[in-house]
């Protein structure tokens, strides 16, 4: 069954990340729908503090490594921080030197901001596909103020960044680190599937880290950087969230969030 025939007969859509030829086999032989060659590789296989150190090189490696391993899944690489924020054509080059080199079906990009939408698009005009990735973004985080939860004032968009992300062409979203509420509203808003990460159960499918979800990363690095997803709440009041919402046009979606967050309270 495919992706699309997943989500519009309403079944979960499950991701996880790979990095190397095992964990490429793992997650075959477990029947994941999407394996993801992370940037978290920086922090979960090398020990950096952040996505940023890691290069499009050894991205690569660990394409070509999982390559190896997962042939069922969807593959999936993140483009890393500083290899395609500098023009439209260095975003398209990279895009296909993860594929051609890294053996990789598509790609994943950060963010929202207008050159991140316009590198998407022209990414998806040379018709490679994109998943695009809102809330929090790990490259971003020397703007964001380190590793913290998005979507907690209505003005942080992502319901509008991920339309953007849609309309641009992504044929999927990733949605890190946001209240479930705002999750709820953004999947109904959009005609694409949401990937959920840290933001609740109303997304279309959720993605784990592979050493977080076989629990081996239990020390003292892990615990500084990985992101405290339990604590994620809105800090606007729902009923501004709600006619925001609706200002924008966007009813279903804020019935979508009004349900998410009865939801929760009587859970």
């Amino acid at each position: 069954m495919t992706l699309r025939q997943k989500y519009k007969k309403g079944e979960p859509i499950t991701m996880v990340t790979g990095y190397d030829y095992p964990s490429g086999v793992h997650i075959d032989m477990a029947g994941i729908d999407i394996c993801l060659v992370g940037d978290s590789a920086s922090m979960v296989v090398h020990g950096h503090d952040t996505t940023l150190p890691i290069t499009i090189d050894g991205m690569l490696v660990h394409c070509r490594a999982v390559a190896r391993g997962a042939k069922r899944p969807l593959l999936v690489s993140d483009l890393p921080f500083g290899i395609y924020e500098s023009s439209t054509k260095q975003a398209v080059d990279t895009a296909v030197r993860v594929l051609k080199e890294g053996g990789m079906d598509t790609i994943k990009l950060e963010g929202g901001a207008l050159s991140r939408i316009t590198a998407a698009k022209a990414i998806v005009e040379a018709g490679i596909a994109v998943i695009g990735h809102v809330g929090l973004t790990p490259q971003a985080i020397s703007v964001l103020g380190g590793f913290r939860p998005q979507g907690r004032h209505i003005d942080s968009a992502v319901v509008k960044t991920a339309m953007a992300l849609q309309e641009a062409g992504c044929f999927s979203a990733v949605l890190e680190c946001v209240p479930a509420p705002v999750a709820a509203a953004t999947t109904s808003a959009l005609r694409i599937p949401t990937i959920g990460i840290g933001a609740g159960p109303f997304c279309s499918g959720q993605v784990l880290v592979y050493h977080d979800l076989l629990g081996m990363m239990q020390h003292p690095h892990h615990a500084k950087v990985a992101p405290k997803f339990s604590h994620i709440r809105l800090v606007q009041p729902m009923d501004g969230f709600l006619n925001e919402l609706q200002k924008l046009g966007f009813n279903d979606a804020a019935s979508a969030a009004a349900a998410a967050a009865e939801k929760i309270q009587t859970s």
